[in-house]
């Protein structure tokens, strides 16, 4: 076969320039493998790529495909890929600079892929690599978080925070979650300590002296986090790179995690799913065809867990 279908923009936009159609199948590189995409996960990295907003941070060659969150069967064996075999089950967040995995194929450095979790199925598999190497490098590399510790998690029921609540407990620490009160129940039920409506009150007036705040927000939630940590604690965020002077200012550090691939952590990510210790929320599945309905869901940010895009 020399083409596949998938999702491209030919020109950014908002969810209209999103098209499915038919275009060249890729070629597994040297030490990449080819993967048949059964399932694609859907992130705001996604349309905020496809509306332009990273534009100069990142420039795509029209067309292009989004999507960087996967799971899928090892296709194809570039030259000098040795860590797989054919048939290997996979799951990777690829290079966020080059075709996504909105397609029935991609080629992807073996260094960025991992075995999918066992316990889990393909489309489950798809929702974890991003949002849970998000919380985990804030949580365990920016935060360096600890059994014992305090953390506040922003927008705690949604892809990143669900997973960061979980990860949290496994390392020992107390969770705060902010949240709509709707979403509280289902806080509690991954393991949350407590829960705040941020709609209703106002997170300063009821937190202090917390270890680590992770922000998933940011905005006005960014100031005011800053006055809940204690001395010598740490504020992270995974959006909007934090002021380093307003929080040396409070005696804390402020930190920016913007996700890296890392074969390792998926790996250890993999051993807490199948062990029962981390939970893959699933708030939607479309095919593959209806990419935009998908997008346009996820830009609303109200959901539980994540949205993944069935492709086969």
């Amino acid at each position: 076969m020399t083409t596949m279908k998938a999702v491209r923009i030919h020109q950014y936009g908002g969810p209209e320039v999103l098209r499915y159609e038919d275009a060249p199948r890729p070629q597994a590189g040297p030490g990449e493998v080819l993967i048949r995409v059964h399932a694609a996960g859907v992130n705001p990295v996604d349309w905020k790529v496809r509306a332009g907003f990273l534009k100069g941070r990142l420039d795509y060659k029209m067309p292009f495909i989004p999507g960087w969150d996967l799971s899928g069967v090892v296709d194809r064996l570039g030259p000098g890929a040795s860590r797989f075999k054919l048939s290997d089950e996979v799951y990777s967040r690829p290079d966020i600079s080059r075709d996504g995995a909105y397609a029935e194929y991609i080629a992807v450095k073996e260094s960025e892929v991992a075995l999918k979790p066992k316990s889990i199925d393909h489309i489950h598999a798809a929702a974890v690599p991003l949002a849970a190497l998000t919380a985990w490098q804030a949580l365990f590399d920016a935060a360096r978080l600890s059994a014992g510790q305090t953390v506040l998690i922003h927008g705690a029921a949604g892809g990143v925070g669900s997973f960061a609540v979980q990860l949290a407990k496994t390392k020992g620490a107390r969770v705060i979650g902010t949240a709509s009160k709707k979403n509280h129940e289902f806080l509690r039920s991954l393991g949350a300590d407590e829960t705040i409506d941020y709609q209703t009150t106002k997170f300063e007036d009821v937190v202090h002296n917390v270890d680590a705040v992770l922000d998933t927000i940011t905005g006005d939630t960014a100031e005011r986090s800053y006055q809940v940590i204690k001395k010598g604690g740490v504020y992270v965020s995974i959006l909007t790179p934090p002021s380093q002077e307003k929080a040396a200012a409070h005696g804390i550090r402020a930190a920016h995690t913007f996700v890296q691939a890392n074969p390792e952590q998926l790996g250890e990510i993999a051993k807490l799913i199948d062990s029962g210790k981390l939970k893959v929320i699933i708030e939607r599945v479309f095919p593959l065809a209806e990419a935009r309905a998908a997008q346009e869901l996820n830009a609303q940010g109200h959901t539980h867990g994540k949205i993944v895009l069935r492709v086969l």
